[in-house]
């Protein structure tokens, strides 16, 4: 059948009838009662079709089917407002349609399934589903066989559904298993779950490529399969920040459809060591803090946040660091140009910090790259020094239902740059104006204590002196690990991997241990501790002094950035 086939005919819908028209692009039905002239006429998208079958069926909250020979139901995506958040929701929208002939039916039925094969070439066939039964409200197995299962057999996705029993399970399995029958992966729960395929993916990648992830100058190759997420968890800041709403049903439609968002990736060295990959914050000071006090209160569930954050708060700690920064180019974008990363963005487009075009042999890619990377770590980093509430890096805006705007509002999600944020010592109050901006719309780099960089690459490290030797009592500045452990040339790409996995969990449960006995009672304390830890997009990092360097659209999610409620209605 001809991509650009047409087809025109009159139908019916309920006792109403209807000009039905399908061009390469649309599908249009306009009501022909002389009363309703003026009616605009109904228009979907071929791309946005979700799928075609013949009778009278229904898929959500329950499916139904009457076997017709005259008629066919439509599904597609249907958006409407999300209240109080930035984006819109997808809904399935459903349009039964009876034609005078079977025979017209079946014309309908494959001129439709023709125009969305043709227009819609990266929808997934088969997807690799992760769900995680324990994140969140421990509702992932029911979020998806009640709302997303039904969606993907409708729109034709097969999936091979594993359902986790233990951390880092999925991201075990992703760099061992057989991934070439699959064109994506999908989580379904929160950011942890979301990192642990992130991590998998980007492993698995690497290690393909003959690429040592330790090395901080290495050029990433980037992910062949996208991820998709299907909100389960806590907080789920990835899926808000690329999608701008909350919904099982919107991302599970976005997946259908193929949506490609790509996104950028912080990788955190310590030495000649990848420690994590990071998407959304890497916090220390205040954010460090309140993850190691949360640790100790898992109990609560997500109140543990809101007391913990309390408690931080009030103990009022400020920490000495170095923070040296690679400013990215002014010219292109700045974090305080009010500007916001939305679907189809143009900073995103046209930055000249893309990810490097594949290559047939990753490692000659490498080499070529590798001396120019080395001579920006020598040239032109920006060092500052200073006491900090706290220091953040994040390569999104980092939104979430309690923060519409995030940590850095003018973030850009593919643009190959970070935000660097800066918050100096300062009084309880004006730390306090400071995060409750983060849940308005006001300006919170508008103080005299706060200021952001657009950066490519940072390093932080410790004062020399007392603030070392206290630094050392929490894990020191190897926690243990020799330097012959950490030599670059002494390890694998796979020896490199368990090297790290193993030696991570003990950093892990170290640092844990440790920084929950120092921040236990902090306010009551007579010595504040003099260093904080890191988080990493949820996860308490084993080391203090890190390198973070920022890899443009390394992996591509299922998704489209944040549609514009305005610019959509416009078009529609």
């Amino acid at each position: 059948m001809e991509t650009n086939s047409r087809l025109e005919s009159t139908l019916w819908v309920g006792n109403k009838r209807y000009r039905a028209v399908l061009t390469g692009w649309h599908f249009n039905w306009t009501e022909l009662d002389l009363k309703d002239r003026d009616k605009r006429a109904n228009s979907v998208p071929v791309s946005e079709v979700v799928g075609v079958e013949e009778g009278r069926m229904e898929i959500l909250p329950q499916k139904s089917f009457e076997d017709t020979d005259k008629d066919f139901t439509v599904f597609y995506v249907k958006r409407s407002s999300s209240g109080g958040s930035y984006g819109l929701f997808w809904t399935l929208g459903q349009t039964q349609f009876s034609c005078p002939s079977q025979v017209l039916r079946n014309q309908w039925t494959e001129h439709l399934r023709s125009a969305v094969k043709n227009h819609s070439p990266l929808r997934p066939h088969r997807l690799l589903v992760f769900i995680n039964p324990f994140g969140g409200k421990k509702k992932g197995r029911e979020i998806y066989h009640s709302l997303v299962a039904p969606l993907f057999e409708l729109a034709g996705i097969s999936s091979h559904v594993i359902v986790t029993q233990r951390a880092n399970q999925a991201r075990d399995d992703l760099l061992k298993k057989d991934l070439s029958s699959f064109d994506g992966v999908v989580c379904v729960g929160g950011d942890g779950t979301f990192s642990e395929i992130l991590h998998g993916l980007i492993g698995r990648t690497q290690q393909e490529a003959g690429l040592n992830e330790n090395d901080p100058a290495v050029i990433l190759q980037p992910c062949r399969l996208h991820i998709g997420i299907i909100p389960a968890g806590s907080t789920d800041c990835v899926c808000y920040t690329t999608v701008g709403v909350i919904d099982p049903v919107t991302s599970a439609l976005h997946i259908i459809i193929g949506d490609s968002q790509p996104l950028d990736v912080c990788s955190v060295h310590h030495s000649s060591t990848l420690l994590h990959y990071s998407v959304s914050l890497m916090g220390y000071g205040f954010y460090g803090d309140v993850l190691a006090e949360s640790e100790k209160h898992r109990w609560m569930g997500p109140l543990r946040y809101d007391y913990s954050g309390t408690m931080v708060y009030l103990s009022n700690r400020s920490y000495a660091g170095i923070v040296q920064y690679l400013p990215a180019d002014p010219v292109l974008s700045s974090p305080r140009d009010r500007t916001r990363c939305l679907s189809g963005c143009s900073v995103c487009s046209r930055s000249t910090e893309q990810v490097f075009p594949q290559s047939s042999d990753p490692r000659s890619l490498y080499s070529s790259n590798y001396s120019q990377f080395r001579t920006d770590l020598k040239g032109e980093w920006v060092t500052v020094d200073g006491k900090f509430r706290c220091v953040a890096l994040t390569c999104m805006s980092s939104s979430c239902e309690r923060s519409p705007l995030g940590l850095s509002p003018s973030a850009h999600l593919a643009d190959g740059t970070g935000d660097l944020i800066l918050v100096w010592d300062t009084h309880l109050l004006g730390f306090l104006k400071y995060l409750y901006r983060h849940t308005s719309t006001q300006d919170q780099f508008d103080l005299p204590f706060v200021e952001v960089h657009r950066v490519k690459a940072i390093r932080f490290s410790l004062p020399s002196g007392k603030q070392r030797e206290e630094y050392e009592e929490i894990g020191g500045v190897n926690n243990g690990l020799d330097e012959e452990e950490t030599d670059e040339e002494t390890l694998s790409t796979s020896g490199s991997k368990q090297h790290l996995a193993e030696t991570g969990r003990r950093q892990e449960m170290t640092v844990k241990k440790n920084a929950g006995n120092r921040f236990f009672c902090g306010l009551c304390c007579s010595k504040a501790p003099a260093v904080s830890v890191w988080n990493c997009d949820g996860e308490i990092l084993p080391l203090v002094e890190i390198l973070c360097r920022i890899h443009g659209q390394l992996v591509r999610l299922y998704a489209r950035g944040i549609e514009d409620a305005a610019v959509m209605q416009e078009l529609q």
